[in-house]
């Protein structure tokens, strides 16, 4: 088969596909695999195109209907980066709610002038209340981690839970851990937003575009929350306001950025590929 990536995807797996064509997404007849990131796929652009093998658990990009009426089957890889995304949302947590980069940041800039006793205070992380909302693999990584800091859990996903709106309003620490979808793209809007208690920590390694981007800054600014980043609504683009607040920690997507898992990522990008060949099933579809 001919396979086109948009980019060398990390670990000894990928080496398995042989002679693979790096390149952009631009018109190729022959091209019947293509590797992308979670990024838009034309598929009249391949007329060939049979397999889309998504390097990430997120396709909210590709456009997976579309493909789907042109017989075009699309695989992901999930499962394999729940613990370091929880990782990364636990240290987001902590990195706001202890405001550890601002205490980073005086230190560098010759700021700490007095003893321990005189440090600025943070909010206690043991003991408080964390919503999560989306409950599936990466919100359960997240739930489980919490056990060690003693902290009370709500949650909300599709089918049950606290919901919404109670969630917000009782939580000490809110951590997004949905998909992109047609019902959660604005899910947390400026309504919702004001529902969070004041000192409040807003956590989000899901994706941007769940949030009203504008409204969030609009609470940061006003200095009423706190919030720790890593997406955000036009990437890479991060709105100006948010680059010299204290209260915010930003981060560049880096949910899954641990070598072991993008190159457990690949493995599986590398199997379903070769599952496909084969003529076999495939091991993680959309």
């Amino acid at each position: 088969m001919k396979i086109r990536a948009t980019r060398r995807y990390p670990g000894p797996a990928f080496e398995e596909l042989g002679d693979v064509e790096i390149g952009p997404l631009e018109p190729r007849d022959d091209v019947e695999v293509l590797v992308v990131a979670n990024e838009p796929v034309d598929a009249a652009l391949f007329p060939s195109l049979r397999l889309v093998a998504n390097f990430g658990v997120g396709y909210d990009r590709i456009g997976v209907e579309a493909l789907a009426q042109r017989g075009v089957a699309v695989t992901n890889t999930p499962g394999v980066l729940d613990a370091a995304t929880a990782d990364l949302t636990w240290a987001l947590i902590l990195a706001a709610r202890r405001r550890i980069v601002e205490g980073d940041r005086r230190v560098r800039a010759g700021e700490w002038h007095g003893s321990w006793a005189d440090g600025f205070l943070a909010e206690e992380l043991t003991g408080s209340t964390l919503g999560i909302i989306g409950l599936g693999r990466i919100g359960t990584a997240v739930a489980r981690r919490a056990e060690g800091f003693e902290l009370r859990v709500l949650s909300t996903r599709r089918s049950g839970g606290t919901p919404l709106e109670e969630l917000l309003a009782e939580s000490d620490i809110v951590t997004i851990h949905a998909p992109l979808t047609p019902e959660t793209r604005g899910l947390l809007d400026a309504r919702r937003l004001s529902l969070l208690r004041d000192g409040a920590c807003l956590v989000n390694t899901a994706r941007g575009e769940i949030v009203d981007e504008d409204a969030l800054v609009a609470e940061l600014v006003s200095g009423r929350i706190r919030a720790g980043l890593d997406v955000f609504a036009h990437e890479p683009h991060v709105p100006e306001p948010l680059l010299s607040l204290p209260n915010v920690v930003l981060t560049p997507h880096l949910g899954s950025a641990t070598r072991q898992t993008r190159e457990a990522m690949t493995r599986l990008v590398v199997d379903n590929i070769l599952a496909f060949e084969r003529g076999e099933r495939l091991v993680t579809p959309t």
